[in-house]
């Protein structure tokens, strides 16, 4: 029974969807714990209603120390002895020591399709230099950051008159979906990684379009 992780900042939607997924389908998993940087992330109440045990590192108190913070949070991390780390709308850059940690075994999702636009603000990017497609990644965490091995995309129409809140609502609903396949996969040992290359032992499809 693998052991999972999951980092938050507010709501955790991402965290939502992964909790009732691995309850629904019964994966060889369970949710140890999530983990908020703000003590009045939302998503906190929703895993202690699913019984999931919770627990806040606030950043606030580490008076702007990464390296102190960080090493707070992988303490806690490990508290719950994690087979993986999931970054679930985390808004804290994390140092290259704390990701070298969990080197392997941490994921998040990015609100674009990697390579293209990593960092912030991918809608209005995507929306300005006029793109027909946009997506969401999950992606291995490396130091680099939003550059780690691509597990699964997800593509979604970039519609005439998009806004930035209209395409990102669609892009989220995409990440809902893939996130928890992306996830299952790892718990059940589906994934492996050689070159920089991810593969999905099945054979299952890593692209939705």
């Amino acid at each position: 029974m693998k052991r999972i992780v999951i980092l938050i900042s507010g709501r955790g939607s991402n965290m939502e969807a992964i909790v009732q997924r691995c309850s629904a389908e019964g994966w060889p998993a369970r949710i140890a714990a999530v983990v908020s940087n703000r003590p009045d992330a939302s998503g906190l109440a929703f895993a202690a209603a699913h019984g999931v045990p919770t627990a806040v590192v606030d950043h606030r108190g580490f008076a702007g120390d990464r390296e102190a913070f960080d090493a707070a949070l992988a303490a806690e991390i490990d508290r719950h002895e994690p087979d993986l780390v999931v970054l679930a709308g985390f808004m804290r850059i994390l140092g290259d020591a704390f990701v070298r940690r969990y080197a392997g075994r941490m994921l998040n999702v990015h609100p674009s399709l990697l390579p293209a636009f990593p960092g912030l603000h991918t809608h209005r990017r995507a929306i300005e230099a006029g793109c027909k497609a946009a997506g969401a990644t999950v992606h291995f965490v490396t130091p680099e950051l939003d550059h780690g091995p691509i597990v699964m995309q997800a593509v979604v129409p970039v519609l005439p008159g998009d806004d930035e809140a209209a395409l990102a609502d669609r892009v989220l609903a995409a990440e809902h979906v893939i996130y928890p396949q992306a996830v299952r996969w790892f718990v059940e040992g589906a994934l492996s990684v050689a070159d920089g290359v991810v593969r999905q032992r099945d054979g299952q499809a890593q692209l939705l379009v």
